[in-house]
């Protein structure tokens, strides 16, 4: 399938303390741009075809050592640059899977990748496929590692930076999603996005993946499922200096995947 990498965020946040870079994509880990490390991983896969890489024109020396991989302008906004994604590979109106992922997750592996994708087609036909590591999962792989997690009745999860998703899906539900992504590191607020009942599951442990998927389902029609993945690397992100400081340290002695069958 077909992958978009959303690599427009300029460096303006935290992370500008411990890199000059202009965008985030660009960051240096162990010599690589950040961005190179998630497009390797991609490449890698078995199952991943087409790359789109939405971000600006710096990234273009980046993407041109990719034989697969093409760089579009990015929009205002992550829904807008997962739109122009989708839209340049004329997904838009189909329902062909379209597997999106950040530019800022350069622990990933073409291992985490293929075993994600596995794991959503051993699903059935959805719209939505977002993947959830386990706290402990998170923290043997990479102890000291500071994540938002959500205590759910399945476990306590973090979330991952992968997504796939059918392309009809931006004009069916895209306000929604775009809510979603921009409160996916505050659960509490997120629940408040899917009405009362939700909080107060949540409040008293007794919300699972399966009760956000059905209240999902209620509100928009949208059929989706959270992927348990045991590559921790998914839901690694950096966004903060210690994140660099981790992803530094690891990939300093080379990639190593932390999945378990």
């Amino acid at each position: 399938m077909d992958a978009v990498v959303l690599a427009g965020a300029p460096n303006t946040g935290r992370l500008r303390e411990v890199s000059p870079a202009p965008y985030e994509a660009l960051i240096e880990i162990a010599g690589r741009p950040m961005v190179t490390y998630v497009l390797d991983a991609l490449q890698g896969s078995g199952q991943v075809g087409r790359l789109v890489v939405v971000g600006p024109q710096e990234l273009d020396p980046v993407v041109a050592l990719y034989r697969r991989a093409e760089r579009i302008a990015p929009g205002p906004d992550v829904m807008a640059n997962v739109r122009a994604g989708i839209e340049h590979l004329g997904s838009m109106n189909r329902t062909d899977p379209i597997l999106v992922s950040t530019s800022d997750i350069p622990l990933l592996t073409p291992e985490a990748v293929d075993d994600f994708l596995t794991r959503c087609r051993q699903m059935g036909e959805l719209d939505v496929y977002y993947p959830v590591v386990l706290r402990e999962r998170s923290e043997a792989a990479y102890p000291g590692v500071e994540r938002t997690y959500m205590r759910l009745k399945d476990g306590v999860v973090t979330g991952g930076n992968l997504f796939l998703l059918r392309g009809d899906v931006i004009d069916r539900c895209g306000t929604f999603l775009e809510e979603a992504v921009t409160l996916r590191k505050n659960p509490l607020r997120m629940s408040r996005l899917l009405g009362p009942r939700v909080i107060v599951k949540l409040a008293v442990n007794r919300l699972s993946t399966d009760d956000v998927a059905r209240r999902i389902y209620d509100m928009l029609g949208l059929k989706g499922r959270a992927v348990f993945t045991p590559y921790a690397e998914i839901g690694v992100d950096v966004d903060k200096p210690s994140d660099l400081e981790l992803a530094r340290t690891a990939l300093a002695a080379g990639p190593v995947s932390t999945g378990r069958s």
